[in-house]
């Protein structure tokens, strides 16, 4: 199976609050789009390995995803070693998306860092030839994804581009709380200590962000993306009536 797009996340959630609507754009145009959470989020105050797995399928549900898998690695520990970059290579040469997404490089989050620099990694050497690496049916070729974008989390940075998700804001939200046990929800039984994230106004600041990004663009609601690199812009777009 190809798919279009890969999002690599540290733990399940972080792709939805980073970039939930900008997916559910994706799947409601029809493209085959994978998200590979590295951990279980087992660290997490609120939640467990069991819990958050739930969550993440009815979250998948929601955004329509065509591919959904945790690795399992140590949460708390995901940082660029030989072992997880031949594994993410291994994924990014049986899927071959055309453009992979990952946390940005400056984080909060340690682990967010980390999964990071470990995708930088990844990217580069699943086009290396002499990178061997196997699967079911044997040796792979190598392949690399025309472009790496970085989604944001908690801190921000200079957006590259921004995508409006004004229409996709709602189902953003409704993959976000199927996280039950990690976000404030009126409508649900949480249980645990309060988090950084748990607080009702953690919720307020990601409807205020992506508002903000949204204005940005002259939309309603905006996620923005950063690229290391140069991006052509085709100026038609802007000539047929874009904005």
């Amino acid at each position: 199976m190809k798919l279009d797009v890969m999002i690599f996340a540290a733990h399940p959630d972080d792709a939805e609050l980073g970039m939930g609507g900008t997916i559910a754009n994706l799947t409601s145009e029809g493209k085959k789009v994978g998200v590979i959470d590295l951990s279980a989020g087992e660290l997490g105050s609120r939640g467990n390995a069991g819990t958050r797995n739930k969550e993440a399928a009815e979250a998948t549900k929601i955004l329509n995803l065509t591919y959904r898998e945790n690795l399992g690695f140590a949460d708390g520990n995901l940082r660029p070693n030989l072992e997880y970059r031949k594994i993410i290579v291994s994924l990014i040469r049986k899927y071959k998306p055309g453009i992979i997404f990952a946390p940005y490089n400056n984080d909060r989050h340690p682990d967010h860092i980390g999964v990071s620099m470990l995708i930088k990694e990844a990217m580069f050497f699943s086009g290396v030839t002499k990178y061997e690496t196997e699967d079911d049916e044997g040796l792979q070729k190598a392949y690399r994804p025309k472009k790496l974008f970085y989604f944001m989390q908690t801190y921000e940075f200079p957006p590259t581009f921004i995508i409006d998700i004004s229409n996709t804001f709602k189902q953003k939200m409704d993959a976000v709380f199927a996280f039950n046990t990690q976000f404030h929800n009126p409508n649900a039984e949480n249980e645990g200590p309060e988090t950084f994230i748990s607080s009702p106004e953690f919720i307020k600041f990601l409807e205020a962000r992506a508002k903000y990004f949204g204005f940005k663009i002259g939309k309603e609601y905006g996620e923005a993306f950063y690229c290391e690199e140069l991006i052509e812009y085709d100026l038609n777009y802007l000539l047929e009536g874009g904005k």
